[in-house]
């Protein structure tokens, strides 16, 4: 499984992922757009609260990519409202994590395909 992150450097990923592919982009949106493609996630983990382009607006693009848009996206975010949330499934987030991240519910959402 390839894993693409954008913001951070956080822990992805426990025992029970051991076959994990991890891909970081530490330099915001745009990076993370123009990588995407050529590197063809699995699944990404977005920040929403990005510099000079929000989250949603990310998966928004991500999903309008043929290249990237069977990319299983779970929202990593301080944003943790209702609201958020909604938004986040309208953006085609798969799932919603507020921070701070239980690493568990990583392995979860891993080992079920994310759903």
């Amino acid at each position: 499984m390839k894993l693409f992150l954008d913001d951070g450097d956080q822990h992805l990923g426990g025992d029970g992922a051991p076959d994990l592919r991890l891909h970081r982009v530490f330099d915001g949106a745009q990076e993370a757009l123009d990588l995407a493609p050529v590197f063809q996630p699995d699944v990404v983990f977005l920040d929403i609260g990005l510099p000079g382009m929000n989250g949603y607006d990310v998966a928004r693009r991500l999903r309008s990519d043929p290249a990237t848009a069977s990319a299983k996206l779970i929202a990593l975010t301080g944003w943790g409202a209702q609201a958020d949330i909604e938004k986040s499934r309208e953006a085609g987030f798969h799932a919603h994590l507020t921070k701070p991240i239980n690493p568990d519910a990583i392995d979860a959402l891993l080992a079920t395909g994310v759903r």
